[in-house]
């Protein structure tokens, strides 16, 4: 990997670790589904320009459905989830629950699309399965205000993702990737309007929740976007797809320097034990080998 591709994938996780904080900021002020409406239209209105100048359009007309589908289970339903769950939970667990989503990608890719998995990515299933149990173990109350709830809808965001990865494979696989992602956000924006203007705060936000939201839909999605495209045309997806393993990193240090989280001895295990799991489940890390004789 070159040095510009590596520098590219450390910028996606803090980008990417940065949405879960700029979330915390603004979710309290805004709600969650005005927040994520203002996500995805600011990053829509980055990203549309950019698919006129590549004269895309008509690739997003001629596959308007598919990319409606991907777009509510990729953007409009995981985000407001998240964004919900960050009412309750830190930055630093958000990121860590945020890793399995190859988990679920893998698991739904074996169950729906009939991929063979094998014994190691089977053993990272069940690895990242067990860290997320212990996670919950160690985090979850259920109780009035509690995060229980919020890990849930942490959980069902991811499973969203990796329904939305296979959809996309399926229904989208030769529509060029920046289609893809503009559409994603227009779709999540068309969709969500009608819950955003019914649940707007009715006390204007102040100017940090503002500047947070702008910021999440600038810098975490329409540019985050852009970069994840681009890793993916220079190193593939394999190699782009490890930012996946960035990403709680940086979510724990954000989440620690601007909101004073800390990262108990529960949730570094738990995390460690997601990671690796991930790791598992996606191929990046495989058993050593026995050479023949």
């Amino acid at each position: 990997m070159r040095m510009r591709d590596l520098c590219d994938l450390v910028v996606l996780a803090a980008l990417w670790g940065g949405s879960f904080l700029f979330m915390r900021y603004a979710a309290p002020a805004f709600g969650p589904l005005p927040l994520i409406w203002l996500r995805v239209a600011v990053a829509a209105v980055c990203l549309a320009p950019l698919l006129l100048l590549r004269r895309q359009g008509r690739a997003l007309r001629e596959h308007a459905f598919g990319i409606a589908v991907v777009g509510v289970f990729s953007s409009a339903l995981p985000f407001a989830l998240i964004a919900w769950a960050m009412l309750s939970i830190t930055a630093g667990l958000a990121s860590i629950l945020n890793a399995t989503v190859p988990i679920f990608t893998a698991l739904i890719g074996a169950l729906w699309l009939q991929e063979r998995l094998g014994a190691v990515r089977t053993a990272g299933l069940v690895v990242g399965f067990c860290g997320v149990l212990l996670l919950a173990a160690d985090q979850a109350d259920f109780k009035p205000g509690g995060s229980g709830w919020a890990i849930i809808a942490m959980l069902l965001a991811t499973l969203s993702y990796g329904l939305a990865a296979n959809l996309a494979r399926r229904l989208l696989g030769e529509v060029p990737v920046l289609v893809n992602a503009a559409g994603s956000q227009i779709v999540a924006a068309i969709v969500l309007t009608p819950f955003a203007l019914w649940f707007w705060p009715e006390e204007s936000p102040g100017g940090l929740a503002w500047s947070a939201a702008i910021a999440l839909g600038v810098a975490c999605t329409a540019l985050a976007f852009l970069i994840f495209f681009r890793l993916i045309a220079n190193v593939g997806a394999a190699r782009a797809v490890t930012v996946t393993f960035l990403i709680p990193l940086f979510g724990v240090l954000w989440g620690g320097v601007f909101l004073g989280e800390r990262l108990d001895a529960g949730m570094l295990l738990g995390g460690a034990i997601v990671v690796l799991g991930t790791a598992l489940a996606t191929g990046v890390l495989r058993w050593p080998q026995r050479r023949r004789a």
